[in-house]
């Protein structure tokens, strides 16, 4: 059996800001709505598993389910604990996004993590993982390397100082910035908009392209996404699914002059409310 291509590692490298990898976030830690997601169209699929509830199994099941579509999943875990990093490559995750880097020495230890020894501290799992399907993989090991994806995540003042020194750390293959946590670091909670936000994700986005390292982000707002991309991000994330389900319930409540948690109107005279 071939080992599995990394398609988004794959595009990555190919794509350009006029024609970006369009992906959306996946919270709700089920593989049932990621099925639902898988069906829809975009590029990649973000399993999170930092704010969502997920956990190993339930990454598993997302992966299983989303292997039977033209979709790339990207796995983010809670932290870089490199016992973690074991698990989730274990059970066949290929990209991996990790949160809150802010240094190079902190994405090396990441790359370390990855990679099987002696380039790294990976233990081996052989016949026990998923990703060598049961060792149905012939030398896995020695081929791991090639079809594994490291997207770290700058988020933060002091990760924007360090932009440049991460991108260029060898085996960081893309930078993701989170608008969120990074106006929240700089102080203007939020407010994405505010012009140093705005300025640290360009300067983040330009030290990518210096060192031909792909950039991503997350942008639901339209002309924030159209604006990522003309900057040169080269996958964005525009949409999350539980603000989709909410958006989308909230609309269907107020086509009947609705208000979420307000009193309803009672039934006319003579008619049964149901």
């Amino acid at each position: 059996m071939q080992l599995p291509s990394n398609h988004f590692k794959s595009a990555l490298r190919q794509v350009s800001s006029t024609t970006p990898l369009y992906g959306i976030w996946a919270g709700m830690a089920s593989a049932y709505s990621a099925e639902v997601l898988a069906t829809t169209g975009h590029d990649w699929i973000l399993l999170d598993g930092e704010h969502a509830p997920n956990t190993v199994p339930t990454l598993l099941g997302q992966l299983q389910v989303l292997a039977a579509y033209p979709v790339d999943p990207v796995v983010r875990i809670p932290h870089g604990d490199p016992a973690l990093i074991k698990q989730v490559l274990d059970i066949g995750a290929q990209t991996l996004m990790v949160p809150m880097v802010e240094s190079a020495t902190q994405a090396a230890a990441l790359v370390r993590a990855m990679r099987y020894p002696p380039a790294g501290i990976r233990g081996v799992g052989g016949g026990l993982i998923r990703a060598t399907r049961w060792d149905a993989v012939a030398d896995y090991i020695a081929q791991a390397e090639q079809a594994l994806c490291l997207v770290v995540q700058i988020e933060s003042s002091l990760g924007v100082e360090n932009a440049a020194q991460i991108a260029a750390v060898e085996g960081v293959d893309a930078i993701f910035i989170g608008p969120a946590d990074l106006s929240t670091s700089l102080g203007y909670a939020g407010n994405a908009s505010h012009a140093d936000v705005q300025h640290s994700i360009r300067h983040v986005i330009d030290s990518c392209l210096a060192q031909g390292k792909g950039c991503g982000i997350l942008a639901p707002n339209e002309q924030d996404a159209r604006r990522y991309a003309e900057w040169g991000c080269s996958f964005i994330a525009i949409s999350i699914d539980i603000p989709l389900l909410r958006q989308a319930a909230l609309a269907s409540l107020a086509r009947f002059g609705a208000h979420p948690f307000g009193a309803h109107p009672l039934p006319a005279s003579g008619t049964q409310g149901y």
